[in-house]
């Protein structure tokens, strides 16, 4: 994406990852990597495959304005590309460019390329969220915060339980997206699949250039079944939806009337009509940018019905949709990483809005300490008027019992704390599996 919104919808290392020149980068590499697959199993003379890497290596030698003016025409970019190649390395070294393939391997092989070169992006930046992430987990292991569910109030929780929920969903995002990529095929079979222009030596064709490019060499072509770009619409989409989980909780602790996390950044996050205002933009951007992933995954899952040996359409719709998704959860990515990397909460804030939904229970707890001595009804009418005492002087009514003598403050206190259970546990256990995972990280 460029112009107007390319810094919100663009960002990050995966969308230059998959660019119009990344593209074509990766069209002439496959190309490259073909010559030199067909020159290993003698199909071809050393030679000739060297001429043809050195043109891909050097784009500059090609006309690929002419091949972007010609790709609509033929369908897709390759056929002009090879045209292009054959009149840079002349008669005798032509040869050597596109042999055996058609424009679907080196199409899919170049989408194939592409994607892992902008999940490596995305990793880093799911990588940095999630460190981020564990940080958060550590430092307020046990800082208490309001827990909320369906939007509202419940029992209390702690934020580094809620930080280490956040960071459990990144690194498990980052392991499925590592298992697919680590999956990813070539392509190679020729016009339909037979390798019947490869004069016998296809299949050892196919397995050089997997290991030119190191990709998995199938045992058949994946022309029509489109498992590997299902499996990487799936991948992305699962990861935009855990940032996106991510970022809207950010967005809901940083509203005015919650404010129990800000996000840091001068001179960002601010309204056109009401100066006062300090947007946590960062986490908007992410969920603006991870809300686009759905629907690219539905476009990608619905075109896996593809017919024959090669789709009419169906297949072409992958290549701007895959595009489109990686840089999608790719941005939606960097702006988490940068959200929670300058993400300042306020504890005290936690701590005060829990006293607060929690001085019901301390009310009662007061209550039942003073039953013995004042009988039950009394008690209850002597902790509304502590109730309303607090209220009216403004004063939290955890102090009012502290100072009281005619119960045993420090007991009524501590059995009136939140009860956050298992969380802190719970925070140790998430982060000794990050640790594990940063240690053997790919």
């Amino acid at each position: 994406m460029t112009g107007l919104f390319a810094g919100t919808f663009a960002r990050g290392g995966a969308a230059a990852a998959v660019s119009d020149n990344a593209w074509i980068r990766a069209l002439l590499q496959v190309e490259a990597a073909l010559a030199r697959a067909a020159a290993s199993v003698g199909l071809v003379p050393a030679t000739a495959a060297d001429a043809v890497a050195a043109v891909c290596a050097d784009p500059s030698r090609l006309d690929l304005a002419g091949v972007a003016a010609r790709a609509a025409d033929a369908g897709n970019p390759v056929p002009p590309l090879v045209r292009a190649l054959q009149d840079a390395v002349g008669e005798r070294d032509a040869v050597a460019v596109h042999v055996g393939a058609t424009s679907q391997d080196v199409v899919d092989t170049a989408l194939v390329l592409l994607a892992r070169a902008a999940a490596a992006a995305l990793d880093g930046d799911l990588a940095a969220a999630a460190d981020r992430c564990a940080a958060l987990a550590r430092e307020h292991r046990d800082d208490a915060v309001v827990g909320r569910t369906l939007m509202q109030q419940a029992l209390p929780t702690t934020f580094g339980l809620k930080a280490a929920g956040w960071l459990a969903g990144l690194d498990g995002a980052r392991l499925r997206l590592a298992e697919v990529v680590a999956t990813l095929p070539v392509q190679y079979g020729g016009a339909v699949g037979t390798l019947a222009a490869s004069s016998g030596a296809g299949v050892a064709v196919r397995t050089a250039l997997a290991g030119e490019l190191g990709l998995v060499a199938p045992a058949v072509p994946w022309s029509t079944v489109r498992l590997p770009v299902a499996d990487l619409a799936g991948a992305l989409g699962a990861t935009a939806g855990v940032v996106a989980t991510v970022a809207v909780d950010v967005v809901l602790l940083a509203q005015s009337e919650v404010a129990e996390v800000a996000e840091a950044g001068e001179g960002r996050g601010g309204s056109s009509a009401m100066p006062h205002k300090r947007n946590p933009v960062a986490a908007i951007s992410a969920r603006a940018c991870a809300r686009r992933a759905p629907g690219l995954v539905a476009t990608l899952l619905g075109a896996m019905e593809q017919e024959h040996e090669r789709a009419a359409g169906a297949w072409h719709a992958e290549w701007p949709t895959l595009t489109d998704l990686l840089v999608a959860v790719g941005s939606a990515a960097s702006w988490l990483a940068e959200s929670l990397r300058g993400l300042r909460p306020d504890v005290a804030r936690m701590a005060a809005t829990v006293a607060a939904a929690g001085e019901g229970s301390l009310a009662g707890a007061l209550a039942e300490a003073l039953a013995p001595s004042l009988g039950r009804g009394a008690a209850h009418d002597a902790a509304a008027a502590a109730t309303r005492e607090a209220r009216e002087r403004g004063r939290p009514l955890a102090e009012l019992v502290a100072a009281r003598d005619d119960v045993d403050a420090a007991a009524v206190l501590a059995a009136a704390a939140p009860d956050v259970g298992e969380a802190g546990a719970q925070v140790d256990a998430a982060l000794a599996e990050h640790e594990r995972l940063v240690e053997g990280a790919p």
